[in-house]
């Protein structure tokens, strides 16, 4: 079957067997030979620091420290084409608990929630910055034109300020929502 059919599945597992279940659905995987059935396997994380605080005979002693946190504890990503065999082995690895969906049935996740959900990125290039002027050139402002405020191309997200009904309006958007306006 084509790659092109495989869709982003969750699957819920015990907590703290997400890395287990990831690991084990690979191996299987390669070993019944289903490579181009199950694509890939992701537990999404995010680094975050901490700070950690030791008691000392001379006070206390503070440490930043970075830690890898799971953003969805309990549940592991699984690109697959669905089948009959690719269910049976998903559902049959240790520590897995099922599919999310209604049912026996699972349910893919669309394309925005795969992106929103940091399970997949795409890279888009900017080719505007803080103070440019853009067009909006998807969403219900679609064809509106403002000013770019801020910035964050790591969580795909720009504010833009657009004038409606005399008001400036501040509008949140994706990256690839704006473009710039050559002068």
């Amino acid at each position: 079957m084509p790659e092109s059919e495989a869709k982003w599945y969750v699957v819920h597992t015990y907590s703290g067997y997400e890395n287990k279940v990831a690991g084990d659905l690979m191996t299987t995987a390669e070993n019944r030979n289903l490579q181009d059935m199950i694509l890939d396997v992701k537990v999404p994380t995010e680094v975050v620091t901490e700070t950690v605080v030791k008691k000392t005979k001379d006070g206390e002693e503070r440490k930043e420290v970075e830690v890898e946190n799971k953003i969805y504890p309990g549940y592991v990503f699984v690109k697959m084409v669905y089948t009959d065999e690719t269910w049976y082995v998903v559902r049959n690895i240790r520590g897995c608990t099922g599919f999310v969906g209604p049912g026996s049935k699972p349910v893919p996740l669309t394309e925005a929630e795969v992106y929103r959900m940091g399970v997949e990125t795409r890279s888009v290039k900017i080719s505007y910055a803080v103070g440019d002027t853009v067009r909006i050139i998807d969403g219900p402002l679609e064809d509106f034109v403002g000013v770019v405020e801020e910035l964050d191309a790591d969580k795909n997200y720009v504010r833009v300020t657009v004038s409606m009904f005399g008001r400036e309006t501040p509008v949140e958007l994706e990256l690839a929502q704006a473009e710039a306006i050559e002068d």
